[in-house]
């Protein structure tokens, strides 16, 4: 690539990238200044930046609760989800009866949004008792076929030499699967991760469908509290807002290395 090409390149990556980032920054800078988003001309340096607004929106709701409700069903549902992801992304590697049809069924899944299947999860949360509690709130998000078949790709681009050479040496199946292939795709255990987490997070519509009781909400339904505590202060819901997305960001920035390579692993072989 010429010098002219690579210049070319680099300003519209960097174009894109501005674009990108101007929102985020645009909420950052009202969440410290607390300026009104429709004053002509607009600010681009905050003009008297404090902290008083995040200050605000921490005492307003009670954010330790909410954070640590949200916290904890955001842990149930990574472990879980690495548990059975990794168990059945490693089955699918095995050949048995009926393997291309319960891969037709996972990949038709997919097609089916989970606003269609509100009624019928809510029906099965309410029989198992489990309404207005944590494990009802994480229960929906407890497997996610994108990280199945994410695990799929991996262990197949293990070698299987190496599986061969484990069963000689006396390995059972589960002792190959966390000793040797869950070791050996790390990257994808990064991407569940940070899919897992930030999806459960973010979830807004099933916890406003199961939560009863002020003590089980999350971090996005305090958001919506919050809203309906004040009415025009700008500075403050923005302030809540950074903080509500905060986490997810830094689980993201902290493994996107790891997070671009198990999307991109499981393509080449061996």
């Amino acid at each position: 690539m010429s010098l002219r090409s690579r210049i070319f390149t680099h300003a519209i990556l960097i174009s894109v990238c501005f674009f990108m980032l101007l929102p985020i920054y645009w909420v950052i800078k009202t969440s410290v200044s607390g300026e009104n988003l429709f004053v002509y001309p607009p600010s681009i340096i905050p003009a008297d930046p404090n902290m008083f607004y995040y200050v605000e929106a921490w005492y307003t709701v009670d954010f330790v609760q909410l954070f640590s409700n949200s916290f904890l069903i955001a842990t149930l549902v990574v472990i879980v989800n690495l548990v059975l992801n990794a168990m059945a992304g490693y089955a699918l590697t095995k050949h048995f009866p009926g393997k291309s049809l319960v891969m037709s069924f996972l990949l038709m899944s997919m097609m089916i949004p989970f606003h269609a299947t509100i009624i019928p999860a809510y029906l099965l949360t309410a029989e198992l008792g489990l309404l207005n509690s944590k494990l009802g709130i994480a229960l929906p998000a407890l497997s996610h076929i994108v990280c199945i078949l994410l695990f799929k790709s991996n262990f197949e681009a293990v070698p299987s030499s190496l599986i061969q050479a484990a069963r000689l040496d006396g390995l059972s199946e589960w002792q190959i699967l966390t000793k040797i292939m869950i070791p050996l795709s790390k990257p994808a255990v990064a991407t569940n991760i940070i899919l897992s987490f930030i999806w459960s997070w973010n979830e807004f519509l099933w916890p406003l469908i199961v939560v009863r009781s002020p003590d089980q909400q999350t971090m996005p339904l305090g958001l919506v509290s919050f809203l309906a505590s004040f009415e025009d202060t700008t500075g403050s819901l923005y302030a809540f807002c950074v903080l509500v997305v905060l986490p997810s960001m830094l689980v993201f920035l902290l493994a996107q290395k790891d997070f671009i390579r198990g999307l991109t692993s499981g393509a080449t072989k061996g």
